[in-house]
This record gives structure tokens, sequence and C-alpha cells, in this order.
């Protein structure tokens, strides 16, 4: 018994932070720098009211136009931007998207690396029986989290949610799993305030960086030279592990996907890794660093302008926030 990716879908919020409007709103920096550097142009982000759930809603719901709602087994949602505490937004979802109730469902606390560690839990749950056909959702908003003067983490992250269907198959369409995990490095990415340990505190005032971004420990911070050398330090074992575990080499693999952090930290490690260009995507530039969604993103972008097709190998490695990371590789 195996089990293969059946569909992706995605969604953005209508709402957009172009390069020009943070030009025109932080007059010392120059949105070509801003695209040179990330490779971003624009994102997407969510309105005062609009939620990740929100979000999740729309990509469930159009993945299910044509897929029967009623063979759907179990829901499994990632995000680290939770409606509430409690109840669990899978649950709240299992009714948003008419699901039956005869299906499991719960949510994970993950980010960049959230679904290759959602396949790697979904495959265990279809391998041991539990579920045929599951439906695994991203999404993300961490635009909530960023302070408004925060000009650093605004340029690169954007709101985005995905929904794929994983079913049961013949033959397994999932490979081996290189996971990891060093939490001593959770302070480097980072919303101190607004859970059970630091309550939200509206009396803090954002303070200077020093590099002219603003923010409090309400908002979400982000120590870029450390999130840096973790990831080239980190990502290129985890890809030659990846290999290993599958016993397959670098020329075996038709396409690799990366989580899609920035255009300048993508390049370094694709050189690292010694990826051929043409093997490797990168593109942001629309949509910025989606978190949880990007990979699905990319996945969805490449099978519909037939860059991958059916007996593909694709290599993907999430990372960053945690610290948590992970490879596979999928035949499409």
């Amino acid at each position: 018994m195996g089990s293969r990716i059946e569909k992706i879908e995605f969604v953005f919020p209508e709402g957009e932070v172009t390069n020009q409007y943070l030009e025109d709103r932080f007059k010392k920096w120059k949105s070509s720098k801003v695209f040179k550097k990330t490779g971003i142009r624009s994102r997407h982000v969510v309105s005062e009211n609009e939620t990740a759930l929100d979000l999740a809603i729309k990509a469930g719901n159009r993945i299910l136009e044509d897929f029967n709602k009623d063979d759907i087994d179990f829901l499994v949602y990632c995000t680290q931007s939770p409606e509430y505490y409690l109840p669990s937004g899978a649950c709240i979802l299992q009714d948003k998207l008419g699901l039956k109730d005869s299906i499991g469902a719960f949510d994970f606390n993950l980010g960049c690396s959230g679904f290759v560690y959602g396949l790697a839990m979904i495959k265990g749950l279809i391998s041991a029986g539990v579920a045929r056909n599951v439906l695994f959702i991203t999404a993300e908003t961490y635009s909530k989290y960023i302070n408004e003067n925060d000009l650093a983490n605004r340029t690169i992250f954007g709101d985005a949610a995905t929904a794929t269907i994983i079913s049961q198959s013949d033959k397994e369409h999932l490979l081996e799993f290189s996971l990891g995990t060093d939490g001593s490095g959770a302070d480097n990415l980072i919303v101190k305030n607004g859970g059970t340990r630091n309550r939200y505190n509206p009396e803090l005032i954002a303070e200077d960086d020093g590099q002219g971004s603003f923010r409090s420990d309400n908002d979400i911070y982000m120590n870029g030279p450390e999130i840096f050398n973790f990831t080239i330090s980190h990502v290129p074992v985890t890809f030659k592990n990846t290999l290993s575990i599958n016993n397959l080499d670098i020329n075996d693999i038709d396409y690799f996907v990366f989580h899609q952090a920035n255009k300048y930290m993508l390049n370094y490690l694709k050189d690292l890794c010694d990826i051929p260009k043409e093997k490797f995507f990168l593109s942001m530039e629309e949509t910025g660093n989606t978190v949880s969604s990007t990979i699905p993103i990319a996945l969805k972008k490449l099978l519909d302008s037939g860059e991958i097709v059916k007996g593909n190998k694709v290599l993907l490695l999430g990372f960053g926030v945690g610290y948590s990371w992970g490879g596979t590789v999928i035949e499409i």
C-alpha cells in the first residue's frame, strides 16, 4: 500500500504590498534593491478582518470542486496563524467544507518545513490503513505578526493557503523522509508575546532595530544572519541525506523544489548543493515567502506548466522556524 499526491490548489488574498509601495513608505529603500536581494516584487496580504482560516476554507472549497468530498476520510491542517487557541482549526474546517463527520482531523504548528512534515504524517496514516484520501491544507498569514514599520520582514513574507489531496495508491509515490529539529534556535524566528508564556502587551512601543525597521515583542522577530547560518549548515546535509536514504543520486532527480525563502538564499543553496539551474525551482516574484505554502504552490505551478510530468522524481526540502527541516522525494 502506497500513497500519492492527486491534486493541488492554492489561493491568495486580494490585498497586495508592492515594492513600489514599500519604497514610497520607507523613503531610503529602493524597490529595485528589494527585488535584487529577495527576488520579490509584490506579496499578497490579508485584510484586517481576514484570517488564515478564511484562506484555508477557500483553498479547500477550490480543490473539492471536482473531487467527491465524501471520499475524504482525514483532514490535516498546518498553520502558525490559528483562528483560536481552541478549538482546533481542522475541526472548524471540517464543518465549513461540508465534510462528513466520520473523519479524523487535526492541526499541527510548523512553518517552512510544514508541507514536508505533513506529507510524512499523511504517508503514515495511509500506510497504517487509517485513511485512504487525506485533505491537507496549509494556510499562513504572517502579515498579522509583522509591525507595519518593520521593513525587513515586510519585504519577505506573503499570505496564502494551499490544499492538497493525498490518496492511497498501489505504488508508493512518497518516498523516504529525512527530518530534523533543533529548538536551540527558537529565539531567532519568534513572536514572543501573545501565547500563554507572555501575553500580548498593547502598551509596548516598537523600537528601531538599528537598521530602520521597528518592532516590539508583540511582533515577529527574525535574526536574519542566524537564520542564514542555520540554513547553509543544515540544508546541504539534509539534501545529501534525502538522496542517500532513497538510494538516489542527483542525476536521478528531475526537479528540485526547496522552500521559497528568498532569491539570494536559494541561489546560495543551489550552488552549495551543485544543483543544475534548469532543474531548480525559483519563483516568488509575485507571492513572497508564503511559509508552509511555498512548496505546494511551486509543485502546482510546475505541474500546470508541464515542467514536471507523470513519472518524474522531485526532491522537496523545507527549512526554517523552529528550527525545523525536512526533505523527501516524491514521484509524480
